[in-house]
């Protein structure tokens, strides 16, 4: 009796463990390469260090009309990634890349920035 009552319960268990790894997953797209974010001439910049930053948003159930914070910009990722070295004005040897997360409950977009900060003369 108690063997049959447990038997009962491992085909939805088990359904239930499958569909939740189903419904979760990630993804990354890489977005593209840049010499820098703003026109610099050759020499008129003093590179400061390598730097990255990012700027993420997170919807409920995953529906972009359901957002839990700000938009994912990519100007933040830059400005993120700017404030990470002291003076710098901008970016050179950009790449940008984005990942995409499904949870269950949520879902998250960020936008990758790397790059070498530099200060411009």
């Amino acid at each position: 009796m108690q063997n049959d009552r447990s038997r009962r319960w491992i085909l939805p268990t088990l359904s239930l463990t499958a569909l939740m790894f189903l419904i979760a997953g990630c993804g990354a797209i890489s977005g593209g390469i840049s010499a820098s974010t703003k026109p610099l001439t050759p020499g008129g910049y003093t590179e400061l260090k390598e730097v990255s930053g990012e700027d993420c948003q997170r919807y409920l159930l995953g529906l972009q009309f359901l957002p839990l914070s700000t938009t994912n910009k990519l100007r933040g990722a830059v400005a993120d990634a700017l404030d990470e070295a002291k003076g710098a004005d901008a970016l050179i040897k950009v790449t940008v890349d984005t990942s995409i997360q499904y949870w269950i409950l949520w879902s998250t977009v960020c936008t990758h920035v790397h790059g070498t900060a530099v200060q411009s003369h």
